[in-house]
């Protein structure tokens, strides 16, 4: 199925694994809450039980040093692409305000980031993750 959107997470190619992990899960969550209506069905197993909807497309996990996050961020904003992010100063809070007083906090053309999802036209964020790698 191709899809007219595409949704892609850079992570920080230098982090520790669990840092790795823990990013892209509050960014994949940051998309599917922008984007309800690219939430699938919910799932149903053999016996019937009801499981959680999953998004309803691929997402693209990159890796990326941090000038290729500073210049996804920009194009990500020129083209006004939905967009998540996680700031390093994210891994010090405990809570979701103290998270978005950090992010608050951060230089707003230059955050120091560590992860960044984003959602729009296929066309545009192929641009705006041109230089980031597949993660492997």
């Amino acid at each position: 199925m191709v899809f007219d959107t595409k949704v892609a997470i850079l992570v920080l190619d230098d982090l520790a694994v669990w840092q790795k992990l823990n990013v892209t899960a509050f960014l994949a969550t940051g998309i599917a809450a922008a984007a309800p209506e690219a939430m699938g069905e919910p799932y149903e197993d053999a016996a019937g039980r009801p499981h959680a909807r999953l998004l309803g497309q691929p997402m693209l996990i990159f890796a990326a040093g941090p000038e290729v996050l500073q210049r996804a961020f920009r194009q990500a904003i020129e083209r006004n692409l939905t967009r998540a992010v996680y700031v390093r100063a994210m891994f010090s809070t405990g809570h979701d305000a103290a998270n978005r007083d950090a992010f608050r906090a951060e230089p707003p053309d230059a955050p120091d980031l560590v992860g960044l999802s984003l959602r729009g036209p296929r066309k545009d964020v192929d641009k705006a993750t041109k230089g980031a790698v597949l993660h492997a």
